[in-house]
């Protein structure tokens, strides 16, 4: 029987989290032990997101946590960065889940919304009841978002949106997609709208195929002449700066994420590396090189934990810039994707099998590499804080 996960903390830092902050990790590394992870390979398998954990999510809190009122748990951001953590030990796919529906349709609804569009749909996505997407990359602009082809025209009291939308995580499930469109009346200004499902000439499909992410669900998304009210438009959104503003939510949600999931490689790592025995009946852990690995890994997890911690703590004084979280993001992703590659080499064979969760971690990380910004652009972020030139 596999020895029961107990954390990784090589430099003791639980002694700087609260007694609120270690519950909350409690209570979501219990619902990950005891809900996702004896499902988790099957649902990878079959490419099946786990529908039937959404009610269980929802009635943690886990869904716009870090939000206060319209029924959401009012966590704090670090508590909400341990929730992401424990999320991700589990799955990518599911993280990416829970953090599409808080930082990207919840966080919006709430940083941008009216009183109406937030008692409409805030309390009920907490919940779980109401799920939501995220659409602003499309086919040819990705990570330029600010090339976006998709419109809204202004017709009377209406809005009337035209554009294609790709790679949302949660589209085919959703019942409102938060859509980001050029203005045509307002010079092409980027506005964010709700477009529920079932709006006529709005339309999703999934991506198949995808050996990455395969428990999450990921669609495209496509608006012919779909007629909003125009109180659908968010109000308080101005500009792309307003998208960006959602993405980096995520973002620092995904830096936690990641080391969720470095974590899972580790501890399998070092825990086969204590049973399996290679020359002279030794265990391979007895050897140098394979010690060398596991001291690699929980070197950069202890780093990688310091700086989201502390990004955190910035974030909760309201005092984090983009950069920081770009910092986090990059560096941690960069992290867990090698924790991965080691874990598998010390694995050997058995690495690549779904009897361990090595690989599917690695493929899912190769995903979150990429999104809510590449690691390229994560670098010229920093890189134009630093010298105050952008190199893009």
């Amino acid at each position: 029987m596999a020895k029961k996960f107990s954390g990784v903390d090589f430099l003791n830092l639980d002694a700087f989290l609260s007694e609120d902050e270690l519950l909350v990790r409690k209570t979501a590394r219990e619902f990950v032990d005891d809900n996702l992870i004896p499902i988790i390979e099957d649902a990878f398998r079959d490419a099946k997101f786990p529908h039937q954990l959404v009610p269980m999510m929802g009635e943690l809190g886990f869904f716009g946590a870090n939000l206060e009122g319209y029924g959401c748990a009012g966590m704090s951001n670090v508590e909400y960065g341990l929730v992401m953590q424990e999320l991700e030990r589990g799955d990518s796919g599911v993280r990416s889940f829970a953090s599409v529906q808080s930082s990207l349709v919840m966080y919006p609804i709430y940083a941008f919304g009216s009183d109406e569009q937030k008692k409409q749909w805030l309390p009920a996505m907490a919940k779980g009841e109401k799920l939501g997407c995220f659409g602003l990359t499309e086919p040819d602009f990705g990570s330029n978002p600010g090339g976006m082809r998709t419109t809204a025209r202004k017709v009377g009291n209406e809005y009337v949106l035209n554009g294609e939308k790709m790679w949302i995580t949660s589209g085919s499930i959703a019942d409102v997609a938060v859509v980001w469109a050029k203005v045509e009346e307002e010079g092409g200004k980027i506005r964010g709208f709700l477009v529920e499902k079932d709006r006529k000439g709005f339309s999703s499909f999934d991506v198949h195929g995808k050996w990455s992410l395969r428990a999450s669900i990921t669609s495209g998304l496509s608006m012919q002449d779909v007629h909003v009210p125009a109180a659908n438009l968010l109000p308080g959104t101005g500009g792309l700066k307003s998208a960006l503003m959602c993405l980096n939510q995520a973002r620092y949600g995904i830096s936690w994420g990641v080391i969720g999931a470095a974590m899972s490689c580790y501890d399998t790592a070092l825990q086969y590396s204590l049973v399996r025995k290679q020359f002279r009946d030794q265990p391979i852990a007895s050897h140098q090189l394979v010690q060398d690995k596991l001291v690699w890994m929980v070197t950069e997890i202890t780093k990688a934990q310091m700086l989201s911690l502390q990004v955190g703590r910035l974030k909760d004084k309201k005092m984090e810039k983009p950069e920081h979280i770009s910092m986090a993001k990059g560096n941690n992703v960069a992290m867990a994707l090698e924790c991965a590659r080691l874990s598998r080499d010390i694995l050997g064979a058995n690495g690549i099998t779904e009897d361990y969760p090595v690989m599917r971690h690695m493929m899912n990380l190769e995903s979150v590499k990429t999104y809510e910004g590449t690691d390229t652009m994560h670098k010229l972020i920093i890189g134009q804080s630093i010298t105050g030139i952008a190199a893009y």
